[in-house]
């Protein structure tokens, strides 16, 4: 075969493969946000649930704060100072909720969620809340796990580790975090951070835009 064939053929075959490779990128990033499937499960879908962390309650008449959010999300990290501020502002007039949507692309995004939740089973899911988005910098977008060093954290927060590791290791803490996941996506959530804000899907264009929601929703109820 003369080398000018080759070369064509070689050429066309480079092309091919890189076709292939951004056709599976496609495809592998919309089933990471892929909307949620329509059925029974969206009907039964709630907001909040008896499980579901609240950070504050503000008690009766509180506007309802909901926040899905996956602790390795950049954009989660960006806004966690907003919603550290915005819980400030409303003290005692918001209930702030916050549930797990770690999304499939982040590698380190469900051990994230899993220590937190093992944190919670004592008591503790705001302090590693705090200690995860505080360290996103330091673990962020690693293509290994870093459970080691969520259980560093644990640690650090005084935890009883036996009781640590039990919850890590017990499928019943992973089923946790899947069934926010699962409802979110039945309540149409497709990426974080995502918010709702008594009820309502909160369209978000500006960083302030969340402070006018909860403020328009706050005075509404007065």
């Amino acid at each position: 075969m003369k080398t000018p064939v080759k070369a064509t053929l070689v050429t066309i075959a480079v092309v091919v493969v890189l076709v292939v490779a951004a056709l599976i990128y496609v495809l592998v990033n919309q089933s990471q946000a892929a909307p949620p499937s329509s059925g029974d499960g969206s009907s039964s879908a709630q907001l909040v649930r008896e499980n579901s962390h609240v950070l504050d309650d503000g008690g009766e008449g509180a506007v309802t704060v909901v926040e899905f959010l996956d602790f390795e999300c950049e954009a989660c990290g960006s806004f966690y100072p907003i919603v550290e501020d915005l819980r400030e502002q409303f003290a005692g007039e918001i209930t702030y909720v916050v549930r797990y949507f770690p999304l499939p692309g982040h590698f380190n995004s469900k051990n994230a969620a899993i220590a937190a939740e093992a944190a919670a089973q004592q008591d503790r899911f705001e302090d590693m809340y705090h200690r995860l988005f505080e360290s996103q910098a330091e673990w962020g977008e690693a293509q290994e796990s870093r459970a080691d060093l969520f259980r560093g954290f644990a640690e650090e927060l005084g935890l009883d580790m036996v009781a640590y590791d039990a919850a890590v290791a017990d499928p019943s803490t992973t089923e946790r975090v899947d069934q926010d996941f699962e409802e979110g996506r039945a309540l149409g959530v497709s990426s974080t951070p995502t918010f709702f804000v008594d009820g309502e899907l909160a369209q978000l264009q500006e960083w302030d835009d969340l402070e006018n929601l909860v403020q328009a929703a706050v005075s509404g109820g007065q």
